[in-house]
C-alpha cells in the first residue's frame, strides 16, 4: 500500500512539473494561474494516476488528456470544443466551401444532438433533414452523452460510404431513420435568380470566404436586368447555419447606408468590437424582405438583426435559432486547436439574441409534416428504441472474440439491437418534395408588391399585414 502510494505521488509530482513547465510557456499568453488552480491540477494528476493503475483495460495518457480537454470544453457551452489536428484541418477547409461529410450543422440542445440546419444541395438536405431534428442514433450507436466532436467525427467519412441516422422530429410520434451516402461537400454560398414580377431572389446558404463578393455580384446582376434599378429583393437566409463573422458584416454593409451592424462584448479588450456599415453615394433603399426560420443561426442572425433594427427590411418566417455568441479558434502547438466562446454579440439596438433568436416582423409557418407524409416518402420507423450497455458511447468489449460461440455467463449470442434494416429517408426519392408550395416566399412577394403599405405599417411599429385584406388596402392607395 505504501509503495503504491509513493508511486502515485511520484507520478503526480511529475505531471505537476509538466503542467508547471507548460504554464511557463503559456504565461506569455494568459494570466498566471492561481493557487487554487494548482491544487485542482494536483487532484487531476491523482485521478489520472488512479485510472491508469486500476482501469479494467490499459489506457494511454494521451487518450485520457484528450478526453479531459474535450470534457472541460464541453462543460462550458455547446459551441466550445477541442479540435484534434484532423478536425482542425477539416474546419479550415470548410470555411473555403469544400469538405467531406453530410452537409449538416449540429449542436447540443437540451441535452440532445440537434440539427441546426442542413446545407442546401448536400446529402443531408436531399435526405430531408430539417432544423430541429434530434439525432438519436448514428448508425447503431445512441448519441446520448456523445460530444459534438465525436458526433462530427462519426459523420465524416470517404465519399460514397453509407451512414444511417435515427431521428426524432417534433410532431412525428415515432423515431424514423434516414440512410445517407457521404459526399465531398462543395457549397455554392450564393445563389440568385429573377422571380416573376421582376423581383430579385438572393439566397445565402452559409457565410464562407468570398460570400460578400458573391452577394455584390448578384446585386449588380439584378441592377443590369432592371435598367440600373432594383424593383425589390427577397433575401433568403432560411436554414443558413452561419459561418464567418467578417462575411456577415460585409453582406450587411451591402444593404445598409451607414450605421451600426453588430457589436461584441467579451472579457478581454480585443473582444469589445463594433462593426459599422459605410455611407454610400447614390444609395437606393429598394424594397427588401428577409426570409428566416429555426435553421437561421449565428452569422445569418447577425445580418437579419442588423437589417431589422435599421428598419431596412421586413423579416418574415419563424423564430431563428438563437445563437448569439462568438467563437474564436485558438491554434495549439501540436496542430490541434480550441474553439472557444469568447464573446456575445448584440444587434444595433443592443439586443442579445442568445437562446432567444430573431422574432420576425411577419410570422409565417410552413406546412406541418405528418406521420402519413413521411411514410409515403419511404421513412423507416424504429420499433425498438430501448437503450442497452452496448449502445452507450465508449463502452468496452466483453473480451470475447467475434466468432466465439460460447459467450460469458449472462451474455447473449443474439445480434446487437438496432441492426441495419436498410431504411430509406424522407427524401429517398430525390430532393425535397418540389411540389410543396413555398408559402413564405409567396408572402414575401406579396409584401414587395404592396411595399408602400407595409413600410408605412412597419414605421408605425405595427405588424405588417399579410392577409388578403392587405392587397385590397394597397389597391386603394394606388400601390
Amino acid at each position: 500500500m505504501i509503495k503504491r502510494h509513493r508511486w502515485s505521488i511520484t507520478l503526480a509530482v511529475s505531471l505537476i512539473a509538466c503542467f508547471v513547465a507548460l504554464q511557463e510557456v503559456a504565461v506569455r499568453r494568459a494570466h498566471a494561474l492561481s493557487n487554487d488552480t494548482y491544487q485542482e491540477l494536483d487532484t487531476f494528476a491523482s485521478v489520472l494516476a488512479i485510472v491508469q493503475k486500476n482501469y479494467v483495460e490499459p489506457v494511454t495518457t494521451k487518450r485520457l488528456i484528450d478526453g479531459a480537454i474535450s470534457g472541460m470544453l464541453a462543460s462550458l457551452d455547446p459551441h466550445s470544443a477541442y479540435l484534434t489536428p484532423d478536425l482542425y484541418r477539416d474546419l479550415e477547409v470548410e470555411t473555403r466551401g469544400s469538405f467531406g461529410g453530410l452537409g449538416i450543422e449540429i449542436t447540443i440542445k437540451n441535452g440532445a444532438l440537434t440539427v441546426v440546419a442542413p446545407i442546401e444541395d448536400t446529402p443531408a438536405y436531399r435526405a430531408g433533414l430539417k432544423a430541429g431534428d434530434q439525432i438519436i442514433k448514428i448508425d447503431d450507436d445512441f448519441t446520448k452523452d456523445m460530444s459534438l466532436t465525436e458526433a462530427v467525427k462519426r459523420m465524416r467519412g470517404p465519399k460514397g460510404s453509407k451512414i444511417k441516422l435515427t431521428l426524432h422530429r417534433n410532431g412525428v410520434p415515432e423515431l424514423f431513420t434516414v440512410t445517407l451516402a457521404r459526399d465531398v461537400i462543395k457549397i455554392q454560398s450564393v445563389k440568385s435568380k429573377m422571380l416573376d414580377g421582376g423581383y430579385g431572389y438572393l439566397r445565402v446558404t452559409t457565410f464562407q470566404e468570398n460570400t460578400g463578393e458573391g452577394v455584390e455580384k448578384a446585386i449588380d446582376e439584378f441592377e443590369s436586368k432592371d435598367h440600373g434599378k432594383i424593383k425589390g429583393v427577397v433575401f433568403d437566409l432560411r436554414d443558413n447555419p452561419g459561418g464567418l463573422l467578417n462575411q456577415a458584416v460585409k453582406v450587411s454593409d451591402d444593404f445598409l447606408d451607414g450605421g451600426l451592424i453588430v457589436y461584441t462584448q467579451g472579457r478581454e479588450e480585443n473582444q469589445q468590437q463594433k462593426y459599422f456599415s459605410h455611407k454610400k453615394q447614390g444609395f437606393v433603399d429598394y424594397p427588401m424582405v428577409v426570409l428566416v426560420n429555426g435553421g437561421s443561426a449565428s452569422a445569418s442572425e447577425i445580418v437579419a438583426g442588423a437589417l431589422q433594427d435599421q428598419k431596412r427590411a421586413v423579416i418574415l418566417g419563424t423564430q431563428t435559432f438563437g445563437k448569439g455568441s462568438v467563437q474564436t479558434i485558438l491554434p495549439l502547438d501540436d496542430h490541434s486547436a480550441l474553439r472557444l466562446t469568447t464573446a456575445r454579440y448584440y444587434t444595433p439596438t443592443g439586443r442579445s439574441i442568445q437562446a432567444v433568436g430573431i422574432t420576425p416582423d411577419v410570422d409565417v409557418e410552413p406546412p406541418k409534416e405528418t406521420l402519413a407524409s413521411l411514410t409515403q416518402q419511404g421513412a423507416e420507423f424504429d420499433e425498438n428504441p430501448e437503450i442497452h450497455e452496448s449502445d452507450l458511447p465508449h463502452h468496452f468489449q466483453n473480451g470475447q472474440k467475434k466468432d466465439d460461440k460460447n459467450p460469458a455467463a449472462g451474455g447473449s449470442a443474439a445480434p446487437a439491437p438496432g441492426a441495419d434494416k436498410g431504411g430509406k429517408g424522407p427524401g429517398a426519392k430525390g430532393a425535397r418534395a418540389k411540389e410543396e408550395k413555398d408559402v413564405q416566399l409567396d408572402r414575401a412577394i406579396d409584401i414587395l408588391k404592396h411595399w408602400n403599405t407595409f413600410k408605412l405599417q412597419l414605421a408605425k411599429g405595427e405588424s405588417p399585414d399579410v392577409s388578403g385584406a392587405a392587397g385590397d388596402n394597397a389597391k386603394s392607395k394606388g400601390d
